[in-house]
């Protein structure tokens, strides 16, 4: 690849890493050390194609990977070790905001839903994308694609309800 192509290459990272790796963390449910590998994985694939795409949609293509390599990545079973961001002989912080445990709650739910419909609520609601988008990025038809959004709101809907009501 020419220095100049590196260049963009280097720029569109750079730029848009934030925003790719938060998506890549919705669509994994919430583990960065999974969502930070998928997203790697993703950028190589982009780094061998960006030649061609450079000048076209490259968050779109990487959009397309990610969410085609999370679904693909969730049926794999792992048997090893789980990273978690928290020790549990810590105490728990006690100060926490109000929108972080939003954040988390939200997170929690996403990663109880199933793959496809995990990434097209994030797709359709989180990237704002229109459910023609969401199935071309998933490959499936529009039908599909909305029904997934459809039953993963309502799902969402379920075990947010689930989690807010005060146990007794």
């Amino acid at each position: 690849m020419e220095q100049g192509r590196a260049e963009e290459f280097d720029g569109f990272v750079a730029a848009r890493w934030s925003a790719l790796f938060h998506l890549s963390r919705l669509l994994v449910g919430g583990d960065s050390h999974r969502a930070e590998d998928l997203l790697q994985e993703s950028l190589v694939k982009l780094w061998f194609v960006w030649p061609k795409i450079a000048d076209e949609a490259p968050e779109a293509y990487v959009r397309t990977v990610l969410a085609r390599a999370a679904a693909r990545s969730a049926r794999r079973r792992w048997w090893g070790e789980r990273p978690v961001e928290q020790l549990p002989d810590l105490p728990q912080a006690g100060d926490l905001s109000a929108g972080v445990a939003e954040r988390s709650l939200l997170e929690t739910a996403l990663a109880q839903l199933s793959p496809q419909q995990r990434a097209a609520v994030v797709l359709r609601y989180y990237q704002d994308l229109s459910e023609k988008q969401v199935a071309e990025v998933l490959g499936c038809p529009v039908g599909t694609a909305r029904s997934h959004a459809s039953r993963g709101v309502a799902r969402l809907r379920r075990i947010l309800a689930d989690a807010i009501e005060p146990v007794e």
